[in-house]
Formats: structure tokens, sequence, C-alpha cells
């Protein structure tokens, strides 16, 4: 068997390993959220940051179907307001500030760790259950303080920082999946 055989086929026992009933769960959360004419945040360091633009990105724009926008914002992506915080404060504010200064009741965050341990983003969710907020997390494996502290924790079977971006972005895409297809049905949804 070849390395690239090797990969794939962890990588699909990873794919294979998430919790489909959890994911529905987020799913129900975030249509909720927008229902309610609120809005599903997104944060995370690194490639999560990136993952959490992507989502954000497909919701507002378009996933696989037309549909009006969905309201989203990935608090990782302004480098201005990024850089002002951790400089004037702390580094591991960088996603509390915004959401203390954007999130409503009923909102949701999806908060992003492949350790399921940054402490930005655990800083995030505590910002956001403050506000009476709904969280989301996306992790790995193993424990970590991300699962005790959110409402629904979706959790890649794997350990390995790869095999779990792949997986997260494949439940992140089955969230925004459900969600457009719930706001496609009906324009005044």
């Amino acid at each position: 068997m070849s390395d690239i055989d090797d990969y794939l086929e962890s990588a699909e026992r990873v794919l294979t390993g998430l919790d489909n009933s959890i994911v529905e769960r987020a799913s129900g959360l975030c249509i909720e959220c927008v229902r309610n004419g609120g809005t599903i945040f997104f944060c995370g360091n690194g490639g999560s940051a990136v993952d959490s633009q992507h989502l954000a990105g497909e919701l507002v724009g378009r996933f696989r179907m037309e549909r009006r926008p969905i309201p989203a914002i990935a608090v990782t992506a302004n480098s201005a307001i990024i850089t002002a915080i951790a400089n004037d404060y702390d580094f591991s504010e960088i996603f509390s500030r915004q959401i203390e200064a954007l999130g409503r009741p009923g909102d949701v965050l999806v908060a992003i760790s492949t350790s399921g341990n940054s402490v930005n983003v655990l800083k995030a969710v505590e910002t956001a259950r403050d506000r009476s907020m709904n969280t989301i997390g996306f992790t790995g494996a193993g424990d970590c303080a991300l699962s005790d502290i959110t409402d629904i924790c979706v959790k890649a079977s794997s350990n390995e920082t790869s095999h779990i971006q792949e997986a997260l972005l494949v439940a992140g895409h089955a969230i925004c999946n459900a969600v457009e297809k719930a706001f496609s049905r009906s324009e005044d949804s």
C-alpha cells in the first residue's frame, strides 16, 4: 500500500467517524438562529481561521444553490481589528472582543479549534455564552475544554490535525447545505 493510499484511507475513517446526529443538531441551531434574525459567527486560528472565513463565505454568498444571503461573520477576517486588539489588549481577546461588540442573544458562535484548548477561542465561547448566544464547537477526538463549554460539539474522530481539519470542513459544509436548503425553500423564512 502506498503512502497516498494510507493517508486517504485514514482520512476516510475519520470522515465516517463523524456523528451525523450532532452535525444535524448543530444545523438546527444555525437554522433557528437565522430564522429568528440572528447571525452565525465563526472563529479559529491558523487553518481554522481560514475555514471560518470559508464557511462564512458559503453562507453570505452561496453554497450550492441560489437564495438570499445568510448573515454570517468570520471574526478572523479583519486584520486591523485583530492586530489592534492584540496590541492594545492581548491576543487572547482577538475574538472575544469582537463577539462582545457584535454578538446578540440568539446568535450562534461556531468555535473551531483542532486541539479544543486555544485560549482565544475559549474566551470567545465564554463571551458568547455571557451574551446568551448559542455555541457550537468544532474539534478533534481528545478531551478538551471546548467540548465542555459549548452547547454542541462536533468532534472529528482523530487527534491528527490534518484529518481533524478535513472532517470538520465536511461537517461545516453539511451545516451550510442544511441551512441553505432551509432558506431556499421559502424566501420569507
